[in-house]
């Protein structure tokens, strides 16, 4: 029997003995907390950009890279490089809050990056080494500042895992913080989505400040993610983050942006608030700024700094290697046009991906912005949004109407709908953006064969009329057929079914209601899916509301061709599990394996 090398250099078997002995004694003696490691059962023991290599000699595509910490990837050469100079000079690796060149030349090169506005008159107080620190020193912050207590945050939002962070996340219970509905698309407080979800989120916000007796009073800030993460991958519309910035400073209260996962380019712009062209009062950041390394902290303007000494201090706030690791990617990213970079393959990738939407029932939404991505998996039998009615035998047929904001390339909105009593015209009628297409077996994209019905206006995108003698299977919209219609599949963009009907009846397949409603949330599909990544030799993490959103956080330096495989590999485990969603798709190990990453 052939064997496999191992990267600790014995054979695969061998190998495979040493990785389970390690995740054996990682079970027995590490806490229940543990998380990652839980749907993650590798033994990472070398790294480099993309890729990651196991105990067991097998090789992965690292999509989590630390969760959003590697912005440069694994050991990328400019931090590595960066470390070994700071220990090669026989400097100080930890100095508590002492000035020294090294923390000198990162706040230099931090400030830089700064959004307009914000750097000219900003203070930066460093933490403890973790995100939730900084959100925690925050809170402080603007309560000192403004002598009030209360903090508004907003569903689905994560801040850390400390007492007061935890409090202003989605999670909380008994907390001194106000919940305000964060504006999404897929799954809208208000059942509407769009711009006019964003509005009534505003409205919301506005309505809870200024009603005397909505029983908030003023508070001392407003902390939100320009982009929820943890959330499920929820971009903030620019005209809602506007709108924040607006209310908070009419009434003095200090807007926190959290951008602890979106910074240093991730979002497609350096800091993720500039897609909005909003400066906050505060920012709260952490991961990436230590180029692989612990570090935080809170950056703010200059008139908020009302502290006295040691307010807020923390032992190892003073860490040199984190500092000079973080300056070097800070450089590397702002000199080498990485957020950019990450914004048009994002903008590629989340086109990509909606590929998938198109074609397996089973994904609801795919969003994101530059290359922080998520794919939320939804039961498709669920509730949701369907809606079916049924034409009479002949030639009239009664569609239901629905819409789905999702379009195909672009993301944009679209507006879905079918004809209500068509009568007797010549079948069901789709239309988009409110453009009526009737007619005789002739379709907006695709054409497929039709009878001899009256010819008219081509359907919408999607929007399918066959009268008459029949119409050919199609790909999208509804089919309605005098002497009988093909099979319509059963997936398509913004639609969530369409039925056929053959004989003399009508084929229909919009939702009933004014707007399509998302199936319910698939947690179990989702971490199958994250499985059948694994062995095909791809890292991804799960979030959403429900543990439903499979996400892709990989490094700015990932390649096009590297961006490529990591796709096709998502592709193939979605597609797995939606085939097999009984045994989920996820094959064996192979001794090799599985496919090898590119790069």
């Amino acid at each position: 029997m052939a064997v496999t090398e191992s990267v600790t250099g014995g054979t695969f078997g061998g190998a495979r003995a040493e990785h389970e002995g390690i995740l054996r004694r990682q079970s027995a003696r590490e806490s229940r907390a543990r998380t990652y490691a839980r749907a993650l059962p590798i033994v990472p023991v070398r790294a480099r950009g993309l890729t990651i290599e196991g105990a067991d000699g097998r090789r992965y595509l690292d999509c989590l890279s630390g969760a959003g910490t590697l912005a440069l990837g694994h050991n990328h050469p400019v931090v590595l490089e960066a470390i070994r100079k700071v220990l090669d000079s026989g400097a100080p690796l930890s100095v508590l809050d002492l000035a020294t060149p090294v923390k000198d030349a990162f706040i230099t090169e931090l400030f830089r990056t700064l959004p307009p506005g914000l750097a000219d008159r900003a203070r930066v107080q460093f933490c403890g080494p973790a995100g939730t620190d900084a959100v925690e020193a925050a809170f402080k912050l603007v309560r000192a500042a403004t002598g009030r207590t209360g903090i508004l945050a907003f569903t689905g939002a994560y801040h850390g895992m400390t007492s007061g962070a935890l409090a202003a996340s989605g999670g909380a219970a008994d907390v001194r913080v106000a919940r305000l509905p964060y504006p999404q698309d897929y799954r809208c407080p208000f059942g509407v989505g769009g711009p006019r979800g964003a509005e009534l989120a505003a409205r919301w916000t506005e309505s809870v400040l200024d009603d005397p007796k909505s029983g908030v009073p003023l508070p001392a800030g407003m902390i939100l993610e320009p982009v929820q993460g943890e959330g499920g991958v929820i971009p903030a519309p620019d005209d809602w983050l506007r709108r924040m910035r607006r209310l908070t400073t009419d009434r003095s209260i200090p807007l926190i942006a959290d951008e602890i996962q979106t910074g240093v380019g991730r979002t497609g712009a350096f800091w993720a608030v500039e897609h909005s062209g909003v400066t906050p009062d505060v920012m709260v950041l952490s991961k990436a700024i230590g180029g692989s390394l612990p570090l935080a902290v809170v950056v703010y303007r200059d008139d908020l700094d009302v502290w006295e000494p040691g307010a807020h201090a923390g032992t190892f706030r003073g860490n040199q290697l984190a500092m000079a690791a973080g300056a070097a990617t800070l450089a590397h990213v702002r000199e080498n046009a990485l957020a950019e970079r990450a914004r048009l393959l994002g903008s590629r990738m989340l086109s990509q991906l909606r590929e998938l939407q198109r074609d397996f029932a089973c994904v609801g939404d795919v969003r994101g912005r530059g290359l922080m991505i998520g794919v939320e998996l939804v039961d498709p039998e669920g509730d949701g949004g369907t809606g079916e009615a049924w034409g009479s035998d002949g030639a009239g047929a009664r569609s239901g109407a629905g819409d789905g904001e999702t379009g195909a390339a672009g993301g944009a909105a679209g507006e879905w709908a079918g004809a209500e009593d068509a009568g007797d015209r010549a079948g069901g009628v789709g239309v988009r953006g409110g453009e009526l297409g009737v007619g005789g077996g002739e379709r907006g994209r695709d054409r497929g064969p039709g009878g001899p019905g009256a010819p008219g206006a081509p359907g919408g995108m999607g929007g399918t009329v066959g009268a008459g003698g029949g119409a050919a299977d199609v790909l999208d919209g509804v089919v309605s057929a005098g002497g009988g219609a093909a099979g319509v599949r059963d997936r398509v963009p913004g639609v969530r079914r369409s039925t056929a009907h053959g004989g003399g009846g009508a084929v229909t397949g919009w939702a009933a209601d004014a707007r399509r409603e998302p199936r319910p949330a698939a947690p179990e599909l989702a971490a199958a899916v994250q499985r059948a990544c694994l062995e095909r030799g791809l890292i991804v993490e799960l979030g959403g509301r429900h543990a439903g959103v499979v996400r892709l956080l990989p490094p700015l330096t990932i390649s096009d061709e590297q961006a490529a495989a990591v796709l096709d590999r998502l592709a193939d485990a979605v597609a797995a599990v939606a085939r097999d969603p009984a045994g989920h798709g996820v094959r064996p190990p192979r001794p090799d394996g599985g496919k090898k990453p590119t790069g």
